[in-house]
């Protein structure tokens, strides 16, 4: 679709921000118009040039053409931090259907009184053999705090407070006490500038292959290819490595970084990864922090204190007055999809960034989304690839799939199949470590009355209760718990049982299965406290645990030496959800999970369980052969005109009344069948209908979907789906993929 009307919003005071003007695109201007763009406007009476930023692009208008004026022309933008943001903040209403307030909570950072701050830096003060001696006495008597700070200072003599008070949890008076024993000393500095770096910056010498990437990506950059880069790169060939060497070349040009991680992969030990390389002016922030916490850090950035924010998505807003490089690690993770309005990407927003800033963008993944490597084969996106691991002798595992059909006809009934009972076996006698993988938590799946098939299902959700070891029934959407009861509630029969397995059944049959193991458990039960994921990785990581058995918590970019065998339980969870990505889940997650063995000297053996081992996703994920992987994927997208071979827009009403729920969608699919771009672009209207879980919280939820193959038309019509009133006690969300 061609574009020959732009929806602009003038600047000025920010709540009138929301209001959309229409103005005519010139011929002159039509390639460079574009949501998010600065543009110049003629505005009110006198026809006054102002600046605005376009939000919207149109074939049509309702404004009467004798009213329409033409656009000016691009504004440029002059490099203000403030400035950028708004625009970015434009992009955000345009691209994902938000209001221009709701956009700008999320991109302008929040004011926090001017104060003077201090850098508290800690430093050992005893000898490494003094420290060591002190840090097995910690461990005797069990004071695991004072041993977690000792044990981060023999590693790493000196470093900033914040890195372990928050990420290591430990508390002020731990501290203090080790300063009265003179096993640490603290220095305390006002920060007035720009500081130095407080200890000697470790030097990592690249392989061949990231020697090779890191310049063709940095020579690319100086030479004007503004493109983004997309790695892909196996399970522990060394990414991040190259993500460090030019953060370090854009760091040394005086400008600043934000490095975007999935929040379960911010441990300390990240942390000190690249405060060893880049020095104390690193800071980052995750979900955990206050918002006077949060407002602290991003004020450091301001003030220009730091050169390095690393953190979720969140941390993409970091205002930083001079942005130079921006890296999205993991970047097909579903974290960076924000699922609170505005519904963004924070991948698709980091690249917008990036153009606004002249920054150097950079993504890396072993499975790229299929998205942004599609782009990638389009040309949109530099693609690099990096086949081997990057530790000198470290290979694939041997990877095992174990058809659980035959295991049946064999008459083994439990959960582990011969393969995998003869590897854990194996492991434990040679003293190494393993992690099983099962994507639920619970004790099993749900709870049902054997006599009259009644499920037991949550009163606020149209979802079955989770068992749990301590004999309570949990909703795992709303957080609602009760006992289990002793009798069905609908016919009164004993015979309740819990069907299916979630991790902590998974646990209590690997104790009884094989006496004497150590067990660690990680999925959002035992990680509700604070830094819980951090204390179990930590005591993985130390050798407390022969096994580490959790959801897919424990597949995200760990790095564990020790781990040689690792066993994927329940490999067909994900691919039969709901979702036209299933099998790319799947796979993402089957990989990632098998690239978690053998990441050192040590060879690797993976085991995947599954009643479907002819399926392609785990076939190739098994194989570790992501483009094998793609090239299936794309065919079944194009096949269906399913993104990136397509548009989808989801449009979910939600209503506590689910009447009035079921005649806002309605009402709705009647009103988009009648649109003319519905028939123009050959747009086909699917629903309305029930979602997968149609209630949650108390709220019915009802959406129906809309494919097409023009994105721009489809965003214009998403426009008049929120400007109609969906109608009273009715919340409306409208997502494009």
């Amino acid at each position: 679709m061609i574009a020959r009307y732009a929806g602009v919003i003038v600047d000025g005071k920010v709540e009138a921000l929301d209001r959309v003007f229409s103005y005519r695109i010139p011929a002159a201007l039509a390639d460079r118009i574009r949501p998010g763009v600065r543009v110049r406007v003629p505005f009110g009476k006198g026809d006054h040039e102002k600046a605005g930023y376009v939000v919207t692009l149109s074939d049509r208008t309702d404004v009467p053409d004798e009213k329409i004026k033409d656009l000016l022309g691009v504004k440029d933008l002059t490099g203000d931090a403030a400035e950028i943001r708004v625009a970015l903040a434009a992009w955000m209403r345009g691209e994902y259907g938000c209001t221009m307030s709701q956009a700008l909570k999320v991109c302008l950072p929040p004011a926090k009184a001017a104060q003077v701050r201090i850098q508290r830096i800690l430093h050992l003060a005893a000898d490494r053999d003094q420290a060591k001696a002190l840090l097995a006495e910690a461990e005797r008597k069990k004071h695991h705090a004072k041993a977690r700070l000792i044990a981060a200072l023999i590693e790493d003599p000196s470093v900033p407070q914040s890195a372990v008070t928050g990420r290591l949890q430990i508390t002020r008076p731990t501290i203090d006490a080790l300063v009265r024993d003179g096993v640490i000393r603290v220095e305390e500095r006002e920060i007035t500038g720009p500081a130095q770096p407080e200890t000697e910056r470790v030097k990592i010498t690249l392989n061949p292959d990231q020697q090779h990437i890191a310049d063709e990506i940095w020579q690319g950059y100086t030479h004007g290819d503004s493109r983004p880069s997309l790695i892909y790169g196996i399970t522990g060939s060394g990414k991040t490595e190259i993500y460090l060497e030019l953060m370090e070349r854009v760091i040394a040009q005086g400008k600043q970084v934000i490095l975007l991680i999935p929040e379960i992969s911010l441990t300390y030990q990240t942390l000190m990864r690249f405060y060893r390389r880049l020095g104390h002016r690193v800071s980052y922030v995750h979900s955990r922090l206050t918002p006077a916490e949060k407002a602290e850090q991003f004020a450091r950035a301001a003030d220009g204190e730091i050169d390095v924010m690393i953190g979720p998505r969140s941390a993409l807003f970091t205002p930083f007055a001079k942005l130079g490089c921006i890296i999205v690690d993991e970047e097909h993770d579903d974290a960076y999809q924000s699922d609170q309005t505005p519904r963004y990407h924070a991948v698709e927003t980091a690249f917008h960034l990036g153009e606004l800033t002249g920054s150097l963008v950079i993504a890396g993944s072993a499975t790229p989304s299929i998205d942004r490597y599609d782009r990638a084969m389009k040309g949109e996106l530099r693609l690099f690839s990096l086949t081997r691991r990057a530790h000198e002798g470290a290979l694939l595992p041997d990877v095992t799939v174990c058809d659980m059909r035959e295991e049946m006809k064999n008459k083994n009934r439990s959960i582990f199949s011969a393969p995998l009972w003869e590897a854990i076996e194996g492991c434990l006698e040679r003293h190494e470590q393993m992690m099983l993988f099962l994507n639920r938590r619970g004790f099993s799946g749900f709870v049902s009355c054997r006599s009259c098939g009644t499920p037991l299902t949550c009163p606020h959700c149209d979802i079955s209760l989770t068992a749990h070891r301590d004999g309570r029934l949990r909703c795992h959407y709303c957080g609602y718990t009760r006992i289990l009861p002793k009798q069905c509630p609908v016919c009164g029969s004993e015979y309740l049982a819990g069907f299916g397995m979630g991790t902590e059944k998974a646990e209590e049959l690997v104790k009884q299965a094989f006496p004497g193991i150590r067990t660690l458990r990680m999925d959002a039960d035992t990680t509700s406290g604070k830094d819980g994921h951090s204390q179990i990785l930590r005591a993985f990581g130390a050798g407390e645990a022969d096994v580490l058995i959790g959801t897919q918590m424990i597949v995200k970019g760990h790095d564990f030496p020790a781990v040689t065998l690792v066993g994927i339980l329940m490999a067909d969870l994900s691919l039969y959800s709901a979702d036209y990505r299933a099998s790319e889940k799947t796979f993402g997650l089957l990989t990632q999970a098998a690239g978690r063995a053998g990441r050192a000297d040590l060879p690797g053996q993976v085991i995947i369980q599954t009643y479907n081992p002819e399926h392609y996703a785990i076939q190739c994920a098994a194989l570790q052969d992501y483009p094998a992987f793609y090239e299936q994927e794309i065919a079944y997208r194009q096949l269906m005109h399913y993104p990136p071979c397509g548009y989808l827009m989801n449009v979910q009403f939600a209503s506590p009344d689910e009447r009035t729920a079921e005649r806002a969608a309605d009402d709705c699919a009647a009103f988009l069948k009648r649109q003319p771009e519905t028939s123009a672009y050959k747009m086909a209207v699917i629903g309305p209908g029930s979602p997968h879980v149609s209630k949650i919280k108390d709220q019915y939820y009802r959406h129906l979907i809309v494919k097409a193959e023009d994105k721009t038309a489809l965003a214009a019509l998403r426009e008049a789906i929120l400007r109609r009133e969906a109608g009273p006690r009715v919340w409306l969300t409208c997502e494009i993929r």
